[in-house]
């Protein structure tokens, strides 16, 4: 029998989460570049650095009862996965223009002639853990082929769970330590990919991992199991979601037996409110503060530009439960403080 989530509404999300949710617990991992966070002594997600990546991301991310909601490629693969996009993990912010450079597509298939184009994100140190609260402090820097730093990141996460739903707040705030210049640009902000089962079902041949997780050649239609579907808040689905701005966009799949809503809520301080979605069939779920132009050649110009010193900052809100309501996610987003 399917089984959908007993969810106990919560009128404002932001107010759960302030330390009176479930037990939050971090657990370091540094041989292997993690630390893990487990709410009610179950794995939620980590926070994750490995050294061959291009920036820090949360991989993997489960539900409270513990169905994977990330894509396993390239770290773990699973069959029948895409195999496309290998800087698309987990959870992760950054952005395709800074001072000319591209953050967002950087990856081990980047050829080494090219890799001046891209700019990475170096984790430099955890600032504090707080438990009690669910938070979590680290920084990082931007940096170029030459780890020249252009921004000095602080991101702030805190970790919910209550009710069988559970929830990440990230604040990011970037610093300039020279003159930077971000412009318009698709390939941005907040980026998640997204298990197998919350992608729409493919129409056409696909190139997908084989059945022990392989990469293979042939291309072939596999949609058992998929059967994802995006809205967001003017009641657009689907991929008319794509390029719209809105205050969240949610995905919906039943993966399992179980009914499964992703919502990603954009803060009303951030520049450019309401963001733009980069929401993909394929498996991306993106939201961008600043695509402007990059989006559609109709909509606004986005340049920011930051002398040395001055700072910038993104606040999203990440919400992982059951079936969700538009009311409801409307609440939730009206209460997103």
């Amino acid at each position: 029998m399917k089984q959908i989530y007993s969810i106990i509404l919560v009128l404002s999300i932001a107010a759960a989460c302030t330390g009176t949710g479930e037990k939050v617990e971090f657990r370091h991992d540094e041989a292997n570049n993690r630390l893990d966070i487990f709410i009610s002594d179950n794995h939620f997600t980590s926070f994750f650095y490995p050294d061959d990546s291009e920036k820090p991301v949360l991989y993997p991310i489960f539900t409270a009862s513990g169905k994977e909601i990330t894509r396993g490629y390239p770290y773990n693969p699973r069959p029948f996965e895409r195999f496309d996009h290998p800087h698309h993990v987990g959870l992760w912010l950054n952005f395709g223009d800074v001072n000319g450079l591209d953050f967002w597509n950087h990856s081990f298939r980047v050829s080494p002639e090219n890799k001046h184009r891209y700019g990475s994100i170096r984790f430099r140190e955890v600032i504090r853990e707080n438990p009690g609260k669910g938070e979590l402090v680290v920084s990082s820097d931007w940096v170029d082929i030459n780890n020249t730093v252009l921004l000095n990141e602080e991101t702030v996460f805190i970790f919910c769970g209550e009710n069988g739903r559970q929830s990440i707040k990230r604040t990011s705030k970037l610093t300039a330590v020279q003159d930077v210049t971000f412009r318009g640009n698709k390939e941005g902000l907040l980026g998640l990919r997204v298990d197998r089962a919350f992608e729409e079902p493919a129409r056409s041949p696909q190139r997908l991992l084989d059945a022990q997780g392989n990469l293979r050649d042939e291309r072939m239609v596999y949609n058992e199991g998929v059967n994802g579907i995006y809205r967001n808040a003017d009641g657009q689905n689907g991929s008319d979601v794509w390029g719209k701005r809105s205050p969240w966009v949610a995905l919906r799949a039943e993966k399992e037996d179980e009914i499964i809503t992703i919502a990603i809520f954009d803060h009303k301080d951030n520049p450019y409110y309401p963001a733009w979605s980069h929401a993909r069939g394929y498996g991306l779920f993106a939201v961008n503060n600043l695509g402007g132009k990059g989006m559609h050649q109709d909509e606004e110009d986005v340049e920011i530009n930051l002398n040395p010193g001055e700072s910038i900052s993104f606040t999203h809100l990440i919400v992982i439960g059951g079936d969700m309501s538009n009311d409801e996610l409307n609440r939730i987003a009206e209460n997103f403080k």
